[in-house]
């Protein structure tokens, strides 16, 4: 045998026994193998093979409630006024007779509502025939716990890395944007006494068409286990410069992503600005400065084309040297690269042009989403900017 083949198989030969062998306490639960105890915060591909004994139950308008053996069992209904809810007449119960649901303006929906513990893997959501139409009306609230106000709070378009009501293709770890308008996120989002997450149409229309499907896995989740939080922002840097993309975070946690959609109101160079984390008591400096923008987009010299990747892409098709305005939609996803905190987190970017130096830039409007797992409970959120003012950012 070869050596580098010996190597290979020494290393797979410890992993494995790492991953698979005997027993090991778990905070919170009972003695349980490695595979068993983390069903559902399992890496990916590596440990597809490890035979937990998580159960998987999905939810969708066919199967709003997730049970076994209850999928598809709607019948067709004349009151049912979603689009192409009477395509099943003819055809009967099992046959697609509720693959979608309609939301009403000024109405929300109940897309999730179950008990844990367990695990959300995955998220697919169509918000709408057109989702440039609803824009930023569309919003989804996440609620871990029995807690009274929400984890996630963010417009639906933005959640999924889609900035100015403008579809862009995503192809990343933890969203995608695929074809026409399909949304999906597979941050996993433990629970362990309930999930439930809503869907509110702030618009004046009516949303004749949502379809979704929620993934997760009935199973215990560790102690150590964070709850996922995601909350929006928005403001004109005359007002806020450096933007402040999140703050007033309290508690044990890490940071794990930033969506950011920039409105350029002035030519010329834009992303000159630095990302800063102020945690655990900083004051006036902090501990993790960037050098800029794009470099903290995992970029260079600009963002000269359209770029998806793994962990960081700028998905809309905009020029720094066109009339303004100027659309960005740009995304980092810390899944390597995580930024724990022990005791509060702030982050901010700076709003600084160049041309032919550095300059404050005072007409951009930016909005964003920050993401972080975090022990509970958690700090109020700031109240969610009302739909005119979303519109007109």
């Amino acid at each position: 045998m070869k050596k580098e083949s010996v190597a290979g198989l020494t290393v797979f030969v410890i992993t494995s026994m790492i991953l698979m062998s005997g027993c090991q306490s778990v905070p919170g639960g009972s003695e349980t193998t490695w595979g068993e105890s983390f069903m559902g915060l399992q890496p990916g591909l590596g440990t597809l093979p490890l035979l937990g004994r998580g159960v998987t139950r999905s939810i969708s308008a066919e199967n709003p409630t997730g049970e076994k053996g209850k999928g598809g069992m709607a019948v067709p209904d004349p009151s049912n006024q979603a689009a192409g809810a009477r395509a099943a007449d003819d055809l009967g119960q099992g046959w697609k007779v509720r693959p979608f649901i309609r939301i009403n303006a000024g109405q929300s929906a109940v897309l999730m509502d179950v008990k844990g513990p367990g695990i959300i893997q995955h998220m697919w959501l169509v918000e709408n025939i057109q989702a440039e139409k609803m824009e930023r009306g569309m919003v989804i609230r996440m609620y871990w716990d029995d807690e009274e106000t929400p984890s996630v709070e963010c417009p639906a378009l933005e959640f999924f890395a889609v900035g100015h009501g403008r579809i862009g293709p995503v192809n990343s770890l933890a969203v995608t944007v695929n074809p026409r308008n399909a949304l999906s996120c597979f941050w996993p989002m433990p629970f362990r006494k309930r999930a439930r997450i809503t869907l509110t149409n702030e618009g004046a229309a009516d949303n004749v068409l949502v379809a979704y499907q929620i993934t997760y896995v009935e199973t215990k989740v560790p102690k150590s286990a964070g709850s996922f939080h995601a909350q929006y922002r928005q403001a004109k840097t005359a007002d806020q410069n450096p933007y402040v993309i999140l703050d007033g975070v309290k508690g044990q946690g890490r940071y794990v992503g930033t969506f950011l959609a920039w409105t350029q109101m002035e030519k010329g160079w834009f992303g000159e600005g630095e990302v800063k984390f102020y945690m655990d008591g900083d004051g006036k400096f902090p501990t993790i400065c960037g050098t800029g923008t794009e470099d903290y987009f995992l970029a260079s010299f600009g963002f000269p084309q359209l770029y998806s990747t793994a962990y960081s892409g700028s998905v809309l098709p905009a020029n720094d040297n066109a009339d303004p305005p100027q659309r960005w939609s740009v995304y980092r996803w810390h899944i390597q690269d995580p930024v724990n905190f022990e005791k509060d987190l702030k982050v901010t970017i700076q709003a600084l042009g160049w041309a032919p130096k550095y300059r404050k830039l005072s007409k951009d409007v930016i909005s964003s989403v920050a993401y972080w797992y975090q022990a509970e409970p958690h700090a109020m959120f700031p109240k969610l900017p009302a739909l005119a003012d979303r519109l007109r950012n």
